[in-house]
């Protein structure tokens, strides 16, 4: 009999051949579209399950469309928004991978009798002799790897999870595969938005939103000089350059976010660096001895290069040590920690 596995397919290329991937394997694979976003143009959001459904129809497989909207909702647009809020830059796909993907599908897959889930993430998972336990590693090509996104899974459910594609480094021989395969989203662009943002103008999107606040205030520098005003903190980010609307003698950065008295602190490049962070939800993939301090590889965001560092547990959060110092930490991103051989050992939110 064979294992069945339901497959996350939002109708494009990497999901798809996700399914061709896992039948080629053996699998007995079921096809599911999840409705998520409500601020998506309906008719993206139809195109979308339509061509997941014409794929699982190629390929003689099953298809469900599943209505998450309220729970995505709750789970990651509201939290998106109240971040912002306070002074906070959210990454929306950690929560998404969370509590949905990893969340409510992992618990369709349970109530459909799958065995396994599996979705076109860039990332591997396998048995790792060092911690006796399956365990999320890098993807093989750096570019492409998603892992900094998954460290929220929780690591009981690793046995029971698939990454199709984690022997993949091209793109190119992912729609190389679909074109073989006769699919019609083989050159399907893929979609580098917030799905739930429309155009991609998060600015415009939060002051859409019913409650939410904006203030004006002042742009100074760390002696309280005043340089200009701002229309609202949400709309800047720590290393922010650009946009600041303000003239000096030379640049200048956004180094910090005062929400207490509702200013935007700006300073030279320099000051920007800094080799230590706090973190808290944090959440670890393996099991770790929290008497000692933890040396491993950390990044502070997707695109950052891993450094060394140290992690000091402390009661409810813990302390980060950079060896070198690091740019533009900013609190509501995600730290996120790595072994030397690219095995994702946890992470954490930046306070």
């Amino acid at each position: 009999m064979k294992n069945k596995v339901l497959l996350g397919m939002s109708g494009g290329v990497d999901s798809s051949v996700s399914a061709i991937l896992l039948q080629k394997q053996g699998y007995e694979v079921i096809g599911c579209t999840m409705k998520l976003c409500q601020n998506t143009k309906k008719e993206d959001s139809e195109k979308a399950i339509l061509d997941a459904k014409r794929v699982c129809e190629k390929l003689g497989i099953k298809h469900y469309t599943v209505d998450f909207q309220k729970e995505f909702d709750t789970n990651v647009v509201k939290p998106f928004i109240k971040e912002y809020q306070e002074c906070k830059t959210p990454n929306p796909c950690v929560e998404c991978n969370r509590f949905i993907k990893f969340g409510y599908l992992y618990n369709k897959a349970k109530e459909l009798d799958c065995e396994y889930i599996a979705t076109g993430h860039y990332a591997r998972i396998e048995y790792s002799e060092k911690y006796n336990q399956k365990v999320l590693k890098k993807a093989k090509e750096e570019k492409k790897d998603q892992s900094y996104f998954l460290y929220w899974i929780g690591k009981d459910k690793l046995k029971n999870i698939i990454f199709p594609l984690q022997d993949y480094t091209n793109k190119e021989d992912i729609r190389k595969i679909a074109k073989e395969a006769g699919l019609e989203i083989a050159e399907k662009k893929d979609s580098q938005e917030i799905c739930f943002v429309p155009e991609n103008d998060y600015q415009k999107f939060l002051t859409n939103q019913k409650d939410f606040k904006i203030k004006s205030g002042n742009i100074i520098l760390k002696n309280g000089q005043v340089l200009g005003k701002h229309h609202g903190l949400y709309k800047y980010t720590i290393g922010q350059r650009k946009g600041l609307g303000i003239s000096y003698s030379e640049p200048l950065y956004v180094i910090g976010i005062d929400e207490k008295n509702n200013n935007i602190i700006v300073g030279k490049e320099e000051e920007l660096y800094s080799n230590t962070l706090y973190a808290s939800n944090v959440n670890w993939l393996i099991d770790i001895d929290k008497t000692t301090p933890l040396e491993c590889l950390a990044k502070i965001r997707y695109r950052a290069k891993e450094a060394e560092a140290k992690v000091y547990f402390e009661e409810k959060k813990i302390k980060v040590i950079f060896k070198s110092n690091q740019r533009a930490i900013t609190p509501g991103q995600s730290v996120v920690f790595y072994d030397k051989e690219g095995i994702l050992l946890g992470g954490g939110k930046i306070l």
